[in-house]
């Protein structure tokens, strides 16, 4: 039985805290939609799309109504293009994009993910052509999102794979020049990816997932935040783990509103409900920053001793309460860092308290890995494919997902800004070490761990 407590937290959550379903995000396979004859692989596509998606605002917004719970993106995640797409090209995989972005305004959703390969032991023919075709199917596209798994705690890493994207995640950056490289705020680079990640630019639908799936991604740092600071203020004496055990009731209580929306939309568009995925994901919002939550931890400045340890907290109890709420938390359930997204992390890299090494090192205990950091326009394709394997390193030795967004900035150094809008927000440009870059030349992979030998 509900109390009259919790129903008032609840109502408080989305009036004053900032706490929303980020997206409902909609799978759909489209391996059925392969072919010889390209016309037809668009539109068997575009068909599918609209035969199973082009409900999908409608009813969304009336099970927003109906519940009273404000719904920010809606979004597509296909089936990964270079399954579906071979044998036309690079030029036909540009189409592919062009016709997914087309479809995507028609039905009147934000992103479509799914323009993306799995290359974590090695490269196919068709995703040569994906990788190749990345620089014009993301800069002359919208709505179009692309991932590369390039990694796994089974597979080891692929550095030819890490490589290829770098050169093509360069030739974006200068595509799209004027927009300071935001092509490549659309395009993630994974070790471990998940099959039902709810959130763009990596959200996929994986080979092993349903025909049709609905997955939520519900965001409160907001919440969180204000979690922690009223326990602070009631209790004169707190330990850290009196404060986990607050974050994780508050996770709790998100992620069930999280699984009661996503229900509520399958039920009424005849699919299978699939995922809720709780990760903190912040907007550059004051309010609704992870950043705010390591500050009520006691973090003075985000990249202070300590700040970590408190991310590893935070995400624990992220997880151990979205875990208790429901049976069905999966895609990444966590917290996320995209720098230029959370104003608290933007600031703290502008001030120098936030270097990419300590951005490295958070990553070991978040949910994703270096996620919309810019960096010099000049940059070497070698030097980001070294800083993507330090990445998937990360990933495959400790069994979790880890991944790269980033952005080089053409025409600019370390200490200018860039400048993306809207829920992107703006960050300055972080120095890179170089230096690594003979290490990546040798190419090949490198071996799974001993660890993954597990049968």
């Amino acid at each position: 039985m509900l109390r009259t407590e919790d129903i008032l937290m609840t109502l408080r959550m989305f009036r004053d805290e900032n706490c929303d379903v980020r997206t409902l995000t909609m799978g759909i396979s489209l391996l059925d939609c392969a072919g010889p004859n390209l016309d037809e692989v668009c539109n068997k596509a575009r068909q599918k799309i609209l035969d199973l998606a082009g409900r999908l605002t409608e009813q969304g917004r009336c099970t927003s109504e109906q519940y009273g719970i404000p719904i920010v993106n809606y979004r597509l995640a296909v089936s990964p293009v270079s399954l579906w797409a071979a044998g036309h090209g690079a030029a036909g995989m540009v189409r592919v994009a062009q016709a997914l972005d087309a479809v995507a305004r028609e039905i009147g959703v934000d992103f479509v993910g799914g323009f993306s390969a799995l290359v974590e032991k090695g490269i196919t023919a068709a995703d040569r052509e994906l990788i190749a075709a990345l620089p014009e199917a993301l800069g002359s596209t919208d709505r179009v999102c692309g991932s590369l798994n390039v990694a796994s705690s089974r597979a080891g890493i692929n550095i030819d794979a890490i490589l290829a994207v770098s050169r093509a995640l360069t030739d974006l950056a200068v595509k799209t020049a004027d927009r300071d490289g935001f092509g490549c705020a659309k395009l993630v680079v994974f070790a471990n990816m998940p099959d039902d990640n709810p959130f763009m630019a990596g959200a996929v639908h994986g080979a092993g997932e349903p025909e049709c799936v609905i997955n939520v991604g519900v965001s409160g740092p907001g919440v969180v935040k204000r979690a922690v600071e009223r326990l602070r203020t009631a209790e004169a004496r707190l330990t850290l783990g009196d404060i986990a055990e607050e974050i994780k009731c508050t996770a709790y209580r998100v992620t069930r509103i999280g699984e009661l929306i996503g229900t509520a939309l399958a039920e009424r568009l005849g699919v299978p409900f699939g995922i809720v995925d709780l990760s903190l994901a912040p907007t550059p919002r004051i309010g609704d920053s992870v950043g705010e939550i390591l500050q009520m931890l006691g973090i003075d400045r985000v990249g202070a001793a300590g700040t970590t340890a408190a991310l590893a907290l935070l995400t624990d109890a992220v997880k151990k309460g979205g875990a208790f709420a429901s049976s069905s938390v999966g895609g990444l359930s966590g917290a996320f860092i995209p720098v230029s997204e959370d104003a608290i992390l933007a600031d703290a890299a502008a001030s120098g308290a936030l270097s990419l090494e300590k951005l490295e090192a958070m990553t070991c205990v978040c949910s994703v890995g270096l996620d919309m950091v810019a960096i010099p326009g000049d940059t070497s394709p070698e030097t980001i494919a070294a800083l993507i394997a330090d990445e998937c390193a990360i990933g495959v030795m400790n069994h979790k997902t880890t991944a790269c967004r980033l952005i080089p900035v053409p025409g600019k150094k370390p200490g200018d800004r860039a400048v993306f809008g809207g829920l992107f927000g703006e960050t300055p440009i972080l120095s890179v070490r170089e230096g690594g870059e003979a290490f990546v030349r040798f190419g090949g992979r490198i071996p799974a761990p001993i660890h993954a030998l597990r049968n």
